[in-house]
Formats: C-alpha cells, structure tokens, sequence
C-alpha cells in the first residue's frame, strides 16, 4: 500500500499546488477529496501556469486517473471550464473521475453565498462568493442536490423544484431579490449533465479497489488547517475538513489505509479573509513580502494578507494531521531579506500558552515569541540538494522541524518541478 495526503498546515495559498503536481510524477491516482472552486492550485510546467480551481494536479501527467471525490463541492459548470481549457492544450482528460456522492454548487448557492456575507457588514467572513458554504448547508440540511441526481431526470427536478420553492422564498424576504426561474437552472444544469456522465462512477469502489491493488494514491487537499471548519479560525474558516482526516470521509477511504502525511508549509505566513492572524505584518516588511512572493489570490486575485512564519501553527496541525515529513515551499522568496523571522510560541497576558488557543479574542491578543534569522542574500533557484543551501538557509529549515516536530521532507525553490530539493526519499515507498 502507498497513500499519500498532502495537507496545507496554514491558511492555505502554501503551493500545495507545485507540491502535489511533483509528487504526482511518482503517483497513478491523484484525488481531490475536499472545498470547491473557492479554492485555487497554481502549477508550473516548463515556464507555463496552470490554474487549477477543481481538477487534481494530477491532470497534467499523461495516464494519471484524476479523482473528484464525494468531499468536494463540484460547480458542474467551473468543472467543464477547467476540463475544455486543458483539452485545448493539448492536456487528456479522459482519466477524470467525478464521484456520483459529490454535492452540486447550484446558481443559489452562489448567490446566497455572495449577498449573505455582504449582509453580515463588518463581521463578513469573507468569502470568494462561489457557493461553497451554502452547498455545504444544503448538504447537512439533507435538501442537497448530488452529481448522481443530475443523472436521473425526474429525481433532479422534484429536488430542484422543492429547493426553489424555499429558496426564493428567502431571497425575497432577506433581502428583496428576485426569484430564480426553474426552467432556465434545469436546461442548464441538464446539459451539464449530459456532458459529465461519461466521468461520473462510484469513486468510493475504485479506490479501495486500487489501494488493494496496490496503486499509488496521492489525496490532494484544498485550503488549510487553519481554516478547517472545526480546527481553524473559526468562523472565519472555510466549510470543509482540509486535516488529514478530512480523506476518510471526503473521499471513502479507511483511516487504516493512509500511508503518508505531506504537509506543506510555505517559509513565511499569507492569509485571505477575516480572521486573527498573530505574525501579520502590516507595515513595509509586510508589504515586501508580498510583492517578492506576488502573493494575490489564485481565484479572487485579491491581495493576501502577510507576516512572518508562525511555528505555532505548523506545529498544531502537525498534531491534527499526523504529518510525517514538512514540503517547505517559497523559501526562494526570502532570498533578499536581511533578516527573517519566525514564531516559535504565543504569550497572552505575560503566560507562555501550550497549543493554539480556540478563543479567537485571545489568538487575536497573543503576543508572538520571535526568533531573527540572518538572511542569505543569494539565490537559492539554482540549488538542487540539500547540502548546497546556504547555512543561513539550512538554519532557518531546521530550525523551523525542531519548533514543530515535523522532519523536512522536500525543499521548494522555485515554481517550476526541477526546482524541488527531495530529502525524503520514502515518501512513496
């Protein structure tokens, strides 16, 4: 058996994406177990930028079976678009399976999900508005419109119907909008089934079949630790479970058959959205860092919020996620920097705390224990084994696996896949 979850343990934009799209060269399955199109991956191939919001990174290897499973929220629509963009590069998607369990991001969603938020005024989450948490809501509501209902004619328009009749219901009373027409949502969303049916399968017994059959499975996680529905920042945290743990349910997979946790860990700390972020820089350091990482939304293209890292919360989600081995991402970024900082406690009210508080009135009032790191001042792009890094460089990495317990495992230095130090060797094996 070789399983492998990669995880984000911040606030997610960490480059699982470049992560995830280098593994995959080792993998046969890749599979995307949780979050939707809210959530985006930027892979580099050879100089070109892939934006993936739904499709597994596994897309762009030849022969790879890319899994959408039953934990995502699938916007058929956002779907198709993705998969006609890499068909006119030249890019197979006939390894694409869509799981008949997933739920289906309806037009409602996405506007429910938009108005909502605007509506909350100063206490917004800050959502990119796709749907996703309203999805989610329907689904543990048990009204939620599924993919395998999209398959059976009659069954889709008595949901469809019963949800409208609720749903402009609430968009008049909450806030005056007019009403969704049934007809239109059901020719289109007809249509997307016709195009989808040929993906569409019980992806819960093809991967058990294929673990058993001893295939390599990488599970691909969207967003982060911090913003797992009831380990991160909560409210400010998205609707689905990024941890580790997430795979069991999101994609059917037995606890007993995850092999190996990645989690990856960007060298210094992004976050979009509301919420407490105790490293935030909001000053010329912050602002640096941010247009040397060019750290603006894959998705939104919004600016991402940024500090320095927070050893805390690698080290929280090291504990949340069993993670075995850190894939350090963007390191090449603080190349520049004269001095760099990390985070390796909180203290609130002259304590030292243990863990990652729940209060977020208390994450949002910690004062962060910082250690300076001399920068390297030279470009690290180049480098491919791990010897080579400069000793500022390797200070800093080892420094970071003795603050969160997690061993190093793979050293990004740049976008591309050539530009990857592997330490592990064993992460497949």
């Amino acid at each position: 058996m070789s399983t492998v979850v990669i995880t984000g343990t911040q606030w997610g934009d960490e480059g699982k994406g470049k992560i995830v799209d280098y593994l995959a060269g080792q993998a046969e399955t890749v599979v995307r177990y949780q979050g939707g199109s809210n959530a985006g991956h930027t892979v580099a191939v050879n100089g070109t930028e892939y934006k993936l919001r739904l499709l597994p990174s596994g897309i762009l290897y030849q022969g790879t079976h890319n899994v959408v499973a039953n934990g995502v929220a699938v916007d058929p629509e956002v779907m198709l678009q993705e998969m006609d963009a890499m068909a006119a590069k030249g890019i197979d998607v006939s390894g694409i399976r869509l799981s008949d369990r997933a739920q289906v991001v309806m037009p409602y969603h996405r506007l429910m999900d938009g108005i909502g938020d605007e509506a909350r005024g100063k206490d917004k989450i800050g959502t990119t508005k796709r749907g996703i948490g309203p999805c989610y809501m329907d689904r543990d509501d048990r009204i939620g419109i599924r993919v395998c209902d999209l398959l059976e004619e009659e069954v889709f328009a008595a949901k469809l119907k019963n949800n409208l009749a609720v749903k402009n219901k609430e968009l008049k009373a909450l806030y005056d909008h007019e009403p969704l027409d049934f007809a239109k949502i059901f020719a289109e969303y007809m249509g997307y089934a016709k195009r989808l049916a040929p993906y569409i399968c019980d992806t819960i017994t093809l991967l058990n079949e294929e673990i058993q059959a001893g295939r390599k499975i990488l599970f691909e996680g969207a967003q982060a630790t911090m913003l797992d529905i009831d380990y991160g920042t909560y409210p400010y945290v998205t609707a689905s479970h990024p941890v580790s743990g997430g795979v069991t349910v999101g994609a059917g997979v037995a606890p007993k058959n995850i092999h190996r946790v990645v989690g990856v860990v960007k060298a210094y700390c992004t976050r979009v959205g509301e919420g407490p972020f105790p490293t935030e820089q909001l000053n010329e350091m912050g602002d640096k860092l941010r247009e040397a990482g060019h750290e603006y939304g894959t998705v939104t293209g919004r600016p991402r919020r940024t500090g320095w890292l927070d050893a805390m919360v690698v080290r929280y989600a090291g504990l949340l996620s069993g993670i075995d081995y850190m894939a350090v991402t963007r390191l090449d970024i603080l190349d520049n920097f004269d001095e760099i900082k990390m985070c390796v406690g909180y203290r609130h009210k002259g304590k030292d705390l243990p863990g990652m508080p729940a209060s977020l009135k208390v994450l949002g009032e910690v004062e962060p224990v910082y250690e300076t790191f001399a920068g390297w001042k030279q470009p690290i792009s180049g480098i491919r084994r791990y010897e080579d890094l400069p000793e500022a460089a390797k200070k800093y990495l080892e420094r970071m696996a003795e603050v969160t317990g997690i061993n190093l495992g793979i050293v990004s230095v740049g976008p591309n896949r050539d530009q990857t130090i592997v330490i592990a060797k064993d992460i497949f094996s």
